[in-house]
């Protein structure tokens, strides 16, 4: 474990010999002068050695596998031995850099022991590189095995050459090629320089392994890589990067979206001990997008005096047309929009007919307001402009949307910008936009030297993507029996599209998340949704809509049991119903998004809920919990294909009056490849829930 190490870019370039012959996988990069010589004399001491050609620049949209991707950029074998795997998506603590090296590393058959991690710059010959939504393994999974597993072909077809055997009759296992029947064995090493000459197998030939046979996948041999540097202070953060020459700059920006400058004190700002210069910020324009937000940038030798700095601008801002808006009164508005008719997006039966002959209704209406990421770590992006390049280390979910937008503020090309990846003190969605590293960037290039720029705990909240603030109605009819006839819902928010220049209506994307999938066992169904204006920037945060649907209808499905004095746990299985894949014309439908995945291979399935609420119930005790004295809720929701349940138990407490002592989670989420980050992603799912 202690080979696995985080290392600089330079330091890895070097490590896997970019510059050097006899490489098996090679990398998209061209080797530093020189090689072409090495890699010559390299080859003329053995017949068929190492190629006296460097690896080709690849054309990454021209690539061999699903997506463009190319196992040329994720795996390199040594003549060393050393494997260097490739992680191309941003590690925040939900384990990604110790997840991803596995799936190739167990594919392909190599030691960990032996086994290099090095994070991937900010490129599209890796593919989708936006850590977020939930999507690196589920979509990654099976395209990074077979990443591992080409070059496991490619090891053994160079193995069975030297032998002069069948492929079929060799394996890739303990870091070296087996053959079978004989058990003589060629170390990976021994073989880079040999594999590295033949052509990649295409996807379609691949052949994955059992999935038992990947020995590390789903077990407890998978700790956290990164974990021993983030437990002793060593792990390098954004805020951590150091260059020579660098100064600090904090930014005083417009508090209100679309806001802009009318004056400021520069000299008074100029006159602060350690202050640099005043550089004026291009103002933002709609759509907002990953902007800047504008405003006025001071550049410091050090934070505190960069922050003084600030404080001494004395500015007066000119709010624009967002100036109105207050979040207080705009629950009217959303009320106001809720109470209205909206546009049909799900409809079953004859909801009406249902509501006129009903012997009961039950109806409520639901508030929740802006939330922000607030992730531990506040942004923060070091960038260096020097001949017309601009190099940046950002902690960053989107490297390729940090380097676009970078380029489009600088006005170069995208070639010219190199985005390193750091890991991320927390992200959940906030550090997918890229309007800090674009901070960064022009800065850097004002001040004519390497500029940090440093967000404040303050500057987070006051200048976050907003998770949407939400209304939302609910409606239901009941028989003299007490069955639900009716479910009728509406819902209104400004959609995160609204930022980059959408319409203030949820789309069918947006409504995916519980409310278009949301498993009902119910005659009639109608789902409304209903426009609202957008006065902030909207963004992604932790599970998106998917935290205000579930809040409602968890919420209304226990007003429904406590109007019809039942258990909250038998309401919630009645409501969902039997054990089904439900089709589009069951959920009264068209279409679903379904987070980009096919309905065959994850159908809304009604057993699957069923099966947490279930599961959750029992290890929780929920029949025994008021002869234990306790207080229990419970919610259950399917989110990004996965089905989850929660039962927390309230306590009287002296001092607080309540509190939750407690809490249970079940989640069914398909294939795991790290069951402890797993567990880790569900206890912090509890603790942010309880903060919001």
């Amino acid at each position: 474990m202690s080979e696995r190490i985080a290392i600089s870019r330079r330091s890895f370039l070097a490590r896997v010999g970019l510059g050097a012959g006899g490489l098996a996988l090679s990398l998209y990069v061209r080797p530093a002068r020189g090689a072409e010589k090495e890699s010559k004399g390299a080859s003329d001491k053995s017949k068929g050695g190492a190629s006296t050609k460097p690896p080709k620049a690849v054309d990454p949209s021209a690539g061999p596998f699903t997506g463009g991707l190319h196992p040329n950029a994720f795996v390199h074998v040594a003549e060393s031995g050393v494997v260097t795997i490739v992680c191309h998506r941003s590690e925040m603590g939900q384990g990604v850099r110790s997840s991803i090296p596995v799936l190739i590393a167990d594919e392909l058959g190599a030691d960990m022991a032996k086994v290099v991690v090095a994070q991937a710059v900010g490129d599209k010959k890796y593919g989708d590189q936006n850590t977020d939504g939930s999507s690196s393994i589920r979509k990654f999974d099976e395209r990074l095995r077979k990443i591992g597993a080409a070059a496991r072909v490619m090891l053994i077809a160079a193995a069975a050459a030297q032998w002069k055997v069948d492929a079929s009759t060799c394996t890739a296992t303990g870091h070296a090629v087996v053959h079978m029947p004989t058990q003589r064995a060629l170390p990976f090493g021994e073989l880079a320089a040999a594999a590295g000459q033949l052509p990649v197998p295409s996807e379609k030939s691949i052949v994955l392994r059992p999935r038992s046979e990947l020995r590390r996948v789903n077990s407890a041999m998978l700790p956290l890589l990164d974990g021993p540097a983030i437990a002793d202070g060593s792990a390098r953060f954004g805020s951590d990067v150091m260059l020579p020459g660098m100064l600090i700059a904090v930014i005083a920006r417009p508090p209100v979206v679309g806001g802009k400058v009318a004056r400021y004190d520069k000299k008074r700002a100029l006159a602060v001990p350690g202050v640099r210069k005043i550089i004026d910020m291009p103002a933002a324009k709609k759509p907002y997008a990953f902007q800047p937000w504008g405003g006025v940038a001071v550049v410091a030798d050090n934070t505190w005096a960069a922050m003084r700095g600030r404080e001494a601008l004395d500015i007066t801002w000119d709010d624009g047309e967002n100036a109105v808006y207050d979040s207080t009164s705009f629950k009217e508005t959303l009320l106001k929009s809720v109470r209205a008719p909206g546009e049909t997006r799900r409809k079953v039966g004859d909801v009406d007919a249902a509501f006129s002959k009903a012997a009961k209704v039950v109806e409520a209406e639901y508030l929740v307001p802006h939330l922000a990421q607030l992730p531990m770590e506040p942004p923060a992006a070091i960038a260096r402009f020097s001949g017309g390049k601009c190099e940046i280390w950002a902690s960053t979910q989107n490297p390729q949307a940090a380097r676009k937008e970078a380029a489009r503020v600088l006005g170069i090309d995208e070639s010219a910008v190199t985005v390193n990846v750091t890991l991320l003190g927390g992200g959940f969605g906030r550090k997918a936009k890229a309007d800090f590293v674009a901070e960064a960037a022009f800065v850097a290039r004002a001040a004519k030297a390497p500029v940090r720029v440093q967000w404040t705990r303050s500057d987070d909240v006051r200048h976050c993507y907003y998770n949407a603030v939400n209304a939302q109605r609910l409606r239901a009819a009941l028989d003299d029996k007490g069955k639900v006839l009716a479910w009728h819902q509406r819902t209104a928010y400004p959609p995160i599209g609204t930022t980059f220049g959408g319409k203030s209506m949820p789309s069918a994307s947006d409504l995916q998340q519980g409310v278009l999938d949301l498993a009902l066992d119910v005659p009639s169904i109608h789902m409304e949704a209903c426009a609202a204006p957008s006065h902030v920037r909207v963004g992604w945060y932790r599970s998106v809509y998917n935290i205000f649907h579930a809040f409602s209808a968890g919420s209304f499905i226990d007003e429904l049991a406590h109007a019809r004095g039942l258990d909250p746990r038998e309401m919630w299985l009645e409501l969902i119903g039997p054990p089904r894949k439900l089709s589009l014309a069951e959920l009264g439908i068209e279409k679903l998004s379904n987070y980009g995945e096919t309905l065959l291979r994850h159908p809304v399935d009604a057993g699957r809920l069923r099966g947490v609420v279930e599961r959750v119930t029992a290890a929780s005790r929920w029949k025994g919990r008021k002869s234990d004295g306790r207080a229990f809720g419970l919610a259950a929701h399917r989110s990004f294909v996965a089905y989850s349940a929660c039962v927390l138990s309230v306590v009287k407490d002296a001092r607080r009056g309540v509190r939750c002592d407690e809490a249970w989670i079940c989640i069914d989420a398909g294939a795991i490849v790290n069951r402890d980050r797993v567990h880790a992603q569900m206890e912090g799912a509890v603790v942010m829930g309880l903060r919001a």
